[in-house]
């Protein structure tokens, strides 16, 4: 890219680049992806004659949706070759984000699993209107439909991921006290910590692309998850070090032994922990060691 100074693309789309980043990893789960899909805006958008464009972060918007639709429909079949189960790519964020309840939300890893089990086009098409807010027209314009068959899509896919979200609020505080107690119970092998703060129905899923060791398949159930959780880091015992994280805008845990690390994410419904999500996959960690901004506006 030339320097802003002599070049307003350049300067339009660097104004724009956390909010197009935050829609691309939205629709991927990926951040490599998500970077590949801006390069492949900005070259689009290096060629766009800007006297022509009324609505700059719009057009961008759609090139990188248009851009990441294709993308997606690319990984679908990618992940059906992956070997045991898939999550999204944990982000290191700032507070800003946690407090942003919308962007927090739809960054969180329960909320992008729902958002995995979607058509690419039913997942373009929720992201663009329920969480960046985009209009019909505009998303039409992005998906290559009529509007009114967005309109549609938009209502089914909502549906669909309102009756898989979680069923019930917890406050802030409330995940970070459950979060305490668990890391204190995962620390000191106590299984009555755990089965405090466990949901009886919570699942366990680990990632490790094939590369680390992980379960092939979701382990369901608080007994299963607790032998999994006391077997599997009572062999890591002392060399065990947890840190509390901010993970796409949600408390998680960064866990650290024997050069190894994951980040464990969780899922909260009525107080206690019914979903855990732990990523092992190194080419997934790439990014723990910067945060990562990203934006709504």
């Amino acid at each position: 890219m030339n320097s802003t100074a002599d070049n307003p693309a350049t300067e339009i789309f660097l104004a724009h680049r956390n909010l197009l980043f935050t829609v691309a990893y939205e629709m991927l789960g990926s951040a490599a992806d998500a970077e590949d899909v801006l390069q492949e805006t900005w070259l689009r958008w290096a060629d766009v004659d800007l006297g022509q464009v009324r609505d700059q972060r719009a057009y961008l918007v759609r090139i990188t949706s248009r851009q990441a639709l294709n993308r997606l429909r690319t990984l679908k079949q990618r992940k059906e070759s992956y070997v045991g189960p898939w999550l999204p790519e944990p982000l290191i964020t700032g507070p800003d984000v946690a407090e942003d309840v919308v962007l927090a939300e739809s960054m969180s890893t329960a909320l992008m699993l729902v958002l995995e089990t979607l058509s690419p086009t039913e997942r373009a098409v929720f992201v663009l209107r329920e969480v960046f807010d985009v209009s019909y027209d505009e998303i039409a314009a992005a998906v290559d439909k009529a509007p009114a068959t967005v309109r549609q899509i938009a209502h089914r896919a909502r549906g669909y991921v309102e009756a898989r979200r979680p069923r019930s609020v917890v406050s802030p505080n409330q995940a970070r006290a459950a979060l305490e107690s668990f890391q204190r119970a995962l620390e000191t092998g106590d299984p009555q910590g755990l089965l405090n703060v466990l949901a009886p129905d919570v699942v366990l899923l680990t990632d490790g692309g094939g590369i680390k060791t992980a379960a092939l398949r979701p382990i369901i159930g608080i007994e299963r998850v607790l032998r999994n959780l006391l077997i599997g880091f009572g062999k890591i015992g002392a060399t065990l070090g947890i840190e509390p994280a901010q993970v796409n805008g949600n408390p998680a845990l960064i866990l650290r032994w024997d050069n190894e690390v994951g980040v464990l994410s969780f899922r909260m419904e009525n107080e206690r922990i019914s979903g855990l999500y732990f990523v092992r996959n190194p080419e997934k960690l790439t990014l723990l060691g910067t945060e990562t901004v990203v934006s709504l506006r």
